[in-house]
């Protein structure tokens, strides 16, 4: 199932970003030789005006073939061709085509999250003090390695009941996530008792703050958050969704470019993200806790989806907006040959990248 949704949701957020350079490449006259989902061999196509449409055996991206994207062929065609060719079209036109895609994903991504503000979206309470938050609960959101938490078993998503020390001291009403680490803290290194709720089933353990974790506390490894569900009419959740799109892309963009900067330093930690393995599983437990949990996860893959696009490298947008931000200032075309070198190179890095992502996602399994 986690697969065949993966495939969907993959298959729905390539249809957007291609959707996007298809619509400015038709509305700025160029000429749209093909519009695929998925790669060849193609399973399914047909021809409607100039356009071919085609669905591909490989689900794992998607392309529109806009006519001379080649100087070189650009230049060789008549003057009836040469004027809907991608090359031959302004600067401008080449720009907006190329951040269509982006655009387009972007849109979707407050599209989604609107809808999720409509149906009713789990969100932090600390985001939304003031605002009536129906069924707010205690949730486990990140666990340290080697930490008592880890060590008891607990896992990111566990709902905290209750937490304990004997049945003299015990909490259960959860205002903020405050109350829960400072009680778990005042306790010195005594056991506590942490009642917790994993999907229907309850349990509890046992386990004793540490010092160390952090700084001048004791504390258990783990992150947490009261969550609950906020509902807005349409136009306040238009307004909401759109704040939390902006949000998350210059959140994502910055953690992007944290983790290029620690890869060129040496630093990266792979562990940190996912490929296609990682976000199978990570789809199936989405869809698992909901619909709007899945609705709020898909935009967030397409707001990554739209940054990553950005990144100045040959064979994604952004390397090709370069490109065209470069002639724009030189006044000429980029040679043919190294602009084609340059995007196979692109290319064969993303490939390589792919590869090294997956074979993590593979050995966090074992």
């Amino acid at each position: 199932m986690s697969i065949l949704i993966f495939i969907i949701v993959l298959g729905i957020l390539i249809l957007v970003h291609e959707l996007g350079h298809f619509i400015v490449a038709k509305k700025t006259g160029m000429l749209v030789e093909e519009f695929a989902i998925g790669f060849p061999p193609r399973l399914f196509s047909f021809q409607k005006g100039e356009t071919k449409y085609s669905i591909g055996l490989i689900p794992l991206g998607g392309f529109v073939k806009i006519f001379g994207e080649d100087y070189a062929m650009a230049n060789a065609l008549d003057d009836d061709k040469r004027v809907r060719c991608f090359t031959n079209k302004p600067k401008w036109a080449q720009a907006l085509v190329l951040v269509a895609g982006v655009f387009f994903n972007l849109l979707l991504a407050w599209g989604l999250i609107s809808v999720g503000f409509m149906s009713g979206l789990p969100v932090s309470v600390s985001q939304f003090t003031g605002e009536t938050i129906d069924n707010p609960e205690l949730i486990l959101v990140d666990i340290l390695p080697d930490s008592p938490a880890e060590k008891a078993g607990l896992q990111a998503g566990d709902i905290i009941l209750s937490l304990g020390v004997g049945k003299s001291e015990s909490i259960q009403d959860f205002k903020n996530s405050a109350s829960a680490t400072n009680f778990i803290a005042s306790r010195g290194g005594r056991e506590i008792e942490v009642l917790y709720k994993r999907g229907p089933e309850t349990s509890l353990v046992h386990l004793t703050p540490e010092q160390g974790i952090i700084e001048n506390k004791f504390a258990i490894g783990v992150s947490l958050d009261v969550v609950g569900t906020v509902k807005f009419p349409i136009h306040r959740a238009f307004w909401e969704g759109l704040k939390a799109t902006i949000f998350w892309t210059s959140a994502t963009a910055a953690g992007l470019f944290g983790f290029l900067l620690s890869a060129v330093t040496g630093q990266a930690d792979l562990s940190q993200i996912s490929g296609p393995i990682g976000i199978i599983s990570l789809v199936g437990n989405a869809f698992q806790f909901g619909f709007v949990y899945l609705l709020s996860f898909v935009a967030i893959i397409s707001i990554n989806l739209a940054v990553i696009n950005l990144i100045p490298i040959p064979a994604l947008d952004g390397g090709r907006l370069l490109f065209v931000l470069i002639e724009a200032v030189k006044g000429s075309p980029i040679k043919p040959r190294l602009a084609n070198a340059l995007n196979l190179a692109g290319f064969a890095f993303l490939i390589l990248l792919m590869i090294i992502i997956t074979a993590s996602d593979v050995f966090k399994l074992f």
